[in-house]
């Protein structure tokens, strides 16, 4: 397009209005500005747009022509301005969100409770799936956010920490005692006990097996589970020694329902947060990044 805008945003108003005088009033600008963008653009063009009569201008078959496409042109922006007019007042957007199953459960949903209840006009996704894979679909921008396991530093990447998680293992007191009564008191309860863990495409799986290895802690009878509701399920209902989260048992420790295995080291805490692209966003993903930040009470890391 040769013309600036505002020339065929003149012609427009010019056309609508059939008068000169009544369309420098809708545009505050003067008569011979109008005249003279006319001028202009009909050179341009090499094409007359208007023609001339007492009762003010009209158009030629060109100029008709002209104007059905700008007529259409202005109609779909006044349609943007007024979506977005639309999108300001209900905080209409979408966001795509990826989430393991565990940190869906356990974590997102109460953020999601009472955001929504916030926002209600915003549309959410999500998508349950491997932090892997989260991670993943973020570099291809094929989601928005995701909560996940701290990644390690990328430029690219803005995190938001919200909690810390500890990774145990836990077991019910009958079953430590029985472990005890047939193996001794000395057990090593890695070596007789069941252990069960996360299967091999979690990311949680792998931070324990790097800590097993590190600490030289074998396994002998392993039962793996797919996900973390049924790993705490099944150490509720005795079936062995289960790695869960401490903050998702925390009423079963403080019941004694369940107990926890004492370790000669520690597993290291990890940081759980909202992880983003820093170079894309928009209205809806910054809405709900500045309630997450509000609601955990901490400000982002780049």
């Amino acid at each position: 397009m040769d013309q600036n805008l505002s020339q065929y945003r003149i012609f427009y108003a010019v056309a609508k209005a059939g008068n000169i005088s009544k369309a420098a009033k809708e545009l505050y600008i003067s008569q011979p500005a109008i005249s003279k963008s006319i001028s202009k653009l009909e050179d341009t063009l090499n094409t007359t747009l208007f023609t001339r009569n007492s009762r003010g201008v009209q158009l030629t078959e060109e100029g008709q022509i002209l104007f059905e496409h700008t007529r259409a042109a202005f109609e779909e922006l006044a349609i943007g301005e007024q979506e977005l007019k639309r999108i300001r007042q209900f905080h209409l957007g979408h966001i795509r969100i990826g989430v393991s199953n565990t940190l869906c459960r356990f974590i997102m949903v109460s953020y999601l409770k009472g955001f929504i209840e916030k926002y209600p006009h915003i549309k959410i996704t999500i998508e349950n799936q491997s932090t892997t894979r989260t991670m993943a679909k973020l570099e291809q921008q094929r989601i928005d956010i995701g909560l996940v396991a701290e990644p390690k530093p990328q430029k690219n990447l803005v995190f938001l920490p919200v909690m810390e998680i500890e990774d145990i293992f836990v077991a019910t007191p009958s079953y430590l005692e029985n472990l005890r009564l047939r193996e001794g008191s000395d057990v090593d309860v890695f070596q007789a006990g069941n252990i069960m863990l996360l299967d091999k495409d979690n990311i949680t799986r792998h931070y324990l097996d790097d800590y097993m290895g590190h600490h030289n802690i074998a396994v002998n009878n392993l039962l793996e589970v797919t996900t973390m509701d049924m790993l705490i399920e099944f150490a509720r209902i005795g079936i062995g020694i289960g790695s869960v989260i401490k903050e998702f048992v925390q009423d079963d420790l403080d019941s004694g329902r369940l107990v926890q295995l004492e370790l000669e080291a520690p597993i290291r805490k990890r940081t759980i947060g909202f992880v983003h692209n820093a170079g894309y966003t928009s209205k809806a993903l910054d809405t709900f990044i500045d309630y997450c930040r509000c609601a955990s009470g901490t400000e982002p890391s780049a």
